[in-house]
């Protein structure tokens, strides 16, 4: 038997993300090319017999979420957003609206990510698209917002304790100056009542991990 993939072996990582994704563009995004999985299932499992470990959250790096498109989507066609500002992409994943971002003009880019393998995801991806973008590993909940402009926040209101760290995170980020802006088809626990609807987007998605084909989704402000 091979050894396990080790995550801190970026030659490796990256190795095992293109030997199991193709670049692609997702469908609301098409400027935009991601290292992608076409099946969720088979990515999942290859990636807990790879790790050597079970019961792993899904590899989320390497799909594009309804709440990410929708939010590069509206920075891309709204660039004055990010244009000549800081800018943090919160739980980035595969660094699409980061990218989005850096398309955009913004000023500084930075990607927050606790998983090693989306860290290695993300570098990928922004050499894919000529883009800078600054990974910040770590968990940054714990910690009180870095000064940015823009934060953006993808996805991120699937598990009720997440949720709940990311809303505290948001409420000091604007307490800070920052623009927050929330990607979400409203996951189970959204923050409901506590946003405002900018713009709204039918999304294809994947089934795979999806409960439709096509995924209402909005843009939020804080």
């Amino acid at each position: 038997m091979s050894a396990p993939l080790d995550c801190n072996d970026p030659i490796a990582a990256a190795g095992f993300i293109r030997a199991n994704t193709r670049l692609l563009a997702p469908p609301l995004v098409p400027e935009i090319k991601l290292h992608l999985a076409e099946e969720s299932v088979a990515l999942w499992q290859k990636t807990e017999e790879e790790l050597d470990e079970m019961n792993l959250p899904p590899p989320y790096w390497a799909f594009a979420w309804a709440g990410g498109q929708a939010l590069a989507r509206y920075l891309l066609d709204n660039r004055h957003v990010c244009r000549g500002k800081s800018v943090l992409d919160l739980g980035s994943g595969s660094g699409l609206t980061a990218i989005a971002a850096f398309m955009c003009g913004a000023r500084t880019v930075m990607a927050a990510e606790i998983d090693k393998l989306a860290l290695c995801s993300l570098a990928l991806n922004t050499a894919a698209n000529g883009a800078v973008v600054e990974p910040v590993p770590g968990d940054l909940l714990d910690h009180p917002p870095p000064p940015v402009d823009v934060l953006l926040v993808g996805d991120l209101f699937y598990e009720r304790a997440l949720a709940g760290r990311v809303v505290t995170f948001m409420d000091a980020a604007k307490a800070a100056g920052a623009r927050v802006l929330i990607g979400d088809p409203q996951r189970s626990y959204f923050p409901h009542g506590r946003l405002t609807a900018l713009a709204e987007y039918r999304v294809p998605v994947t089934r795979d991990l999806e409960d439709q084909e096509i995924k209402r989704t909005a843009v939020w402000s804080l």
